[in-house]
């Protein structure tokens, strides 16, 4: 029923366009047309007329969309792409987007079946509902870092789309984002992203693993329904809530852990996940919907659970377990706690429950060794020693600015956290590193011919317990560190590249590292 009604939806779009203000031919000789916005300063490409017969045929091949338009010797800059300007262009292969569009309208190419690849430039900061929505021949799709959210049904349908790269600034995947891309493999939720809307990446048949990162803290109503390629899920101790169905169907699931932090799980979360062996409940849970665990037999269920609350015994059609799993599973459970499971309506269902994980011991979750970081040749690396746990970053320029005065202050620095994942392990804690450029020869620096000619070294700073490192430093380099108040509280010279200062300065407080003649800031962790 929820496909029809999309259907239904996507078939009414055409009836709300409206006509066009002006049509200028390109000197391609193909015609766009336009609506005047912001008071007539400034274009936008709108849908054409109102014949809504011929809708493949508007556009066809590589299209390439104007910076700016002249007519009647005014010359505007286009600035968006408005509501349903390609709509159904199936002929349409490729469209080139300005630097001058900041935002992409609703369903602005939705249906452009034709459509193989896109370039969504850093200009644009917002992508409309359904603004690709059923661009079936799309395989792969960059969202630039200018970008803060991802509307509903942005890119619903594309079932060719076999990678996406989602970048740190977005906060937010709206609704059905990412429904039915069945071709897609894979995906990386940057630690910028706090929700996960309901049904972001239902039936993406072809995703067979996710990390969730220490941002979210919501996992939405049908966010992951029937990825039945799905085999590892990590969901993070930040999430507080799992939302109805939210991974129900996902038949390759294996194993579930769910984190502390988890306080409720919806109705029918994890049902008919027939791969399911194991799941591991986490403390924080005081709630957990009918049905969440039903449709599958799993042998073996871990909660870490000490006050056990009701849910849905056996006896009824909304039970939470499946009756086979009541009946044949082991509940383990914390010690000391066995006998309130017992007492417990629904839990006590359970035919067998012993404390602890079979082993005697109570159930514990493993964590993931904090990263390193290092930089070498203009590449970051991050390591763990947790084998095959996964580095999650967030890099920060504090120089990209915008304002107004005669001055700009640049400190050319880069401040760096990662944290490693790893189904079944807890997150490490946060490695945090800040990266900057001293100059080689300060009498270089500045500006000729309009291009910066500045040479520089980079330089990696690491803090820790107290500690200061500093690596890529020139050998012989003097290195010290001060309070904010302008204290010394340590120096050292290089050796080797690398600079250790101990210093006394509590965590979370500022130091200030000067290394040579150059000095930045840091925190203290």
């Amino acid at each position: 029923m929820k496909k029809q009604l999309l259907l239904f939806a996507m078939i009414l779009l055409p009836l709300v366009a409206s006509a066009h203000d002006i049509e200028v031919k390109n000197a391609d000789g193909v015609t766009f047309y336009y609506n005047y916005i912001n008071n007539g300063t400034e274009l936008e490409v709108t849908f054409w007329g109102s014949s809504y017969t011929d809708f493949s045929n508007r556009y066809q091949g590589n299209v390439v969309i104007p910076e700016e338009v002249t007519y009647m010797n005014r010359t505007r800059k286009v600035t968006s792409i408005g509501d349903f300007a390609f709509l159904y262009c199936s002929g349409l292969t490729s469209v080139t987007i300005p630097n001058s569009v900041t935002s992409i309208g609703q369903s602005a190419f939705s249906g452009c079946s034709g459509l193989t690849s896109v370039t969504i430039p850093n200009s644009v900061t917002s992508i409309g509902r359904s603004a690709f929505g059923e661009c079936s021949g799309l395989t792969s799709v960059t969202i630039p870092n200018s970008v803060t959210s991802i509307g509903d049904y942005a890119f619903s349908g594309c079932s060719g789309l076999t990678s996406v790269t989602i970048p740190n600034s977005v906060t937010s995947i709206g609704r059905s984002a990412f429904s039915g891309c069945s071709g897609l493999t894979s995906v990386t939720i940057p630690n910028s992203v706090t929700s996960i809307g309901q049904s972001a990446f239902s039936g993406c048949s072809g995703l067979t693993s996710v990390t969730i990162p220490n941002s979210v803290t919501s996992i939405g109503e049908w966010a992951f329904e029937n990825c039945s390629g799905l085999t590892s899920v990590t969901i993070p101790n930040s999430v507080t809530s799992i939302g109805v169905r939210a991974f129900s169907g996902c038949s390759g699931l294996t194993s579930v852990t769910i984190g502390n932090s988890v306080t409720s799980i919806g109705e029918y979360a994890f049902y008919y996940c027939s791969g399911l062996t194991s799941v591991t409940i986490g403390s924080g849970v005081t709630s957990i919907g009918n049905r969440a665990f039903d449709g599958v037999d799993i042998p073996t269920v871990i909660s870490l659970i000490e006050n056990p609350f009701t849910i849905t015994g056996k006896t009824s059609d909304y039970r939470t377990f499946s009756q086979n799993t009541f009946n044949n599973a082991t509940l383990y459970v914390p010690k000391g706690t066995i006998d309130k499971y017992k007492a417990t309506d629904g839990w006590k269902d359970f035919l067998f429950i012993e404390e602890g994980t079979g082993g005697g011991d109570t159930p514990t979750t493993q964590k993931c060794e904090k990263p390193t970081i290092s930089y070498e040749n203009g590449k970051l690396t991050f390591t763990s020693e947790t084998e095959g746990a996964v580095c999650q970053y967030s890099i920060t320029d504090t120089d990209i600015k915008a304002g107004s005065g005669n001055e700009v202050q640049l400190g050319v620095t880069y401040n760096i956290s990662v944290y490693a994942t790893k189904l079944g392990y807890e997150n490490s804690e946060t490695a945090t590193a800040t990266l900057c450029w001293i100059d080689a020869s300060p009498k270089t620096e500045g500006i000729t011919d309009g291009v910066a000619q500045i040479a520089a070294r980079p330089v990696l700073v690491k803090t820790d317990n107290g500690f200061i490192t500093v690596e890529g430093a020139d050998d012989r380099t003097n290195v010290s560190v001060y309070t904010t108040d302008g204290k010394q509280v340590g120096s050292t010279i290089s050796q080797n590249n690398v600079a250790t200062i101990a210093t006394s300065i509590q965590p979370g407080s500022i130091a200030i590292v000067k290394i040579g003649e150059k000095a930045i800031k840091v925190v203290m962790k």
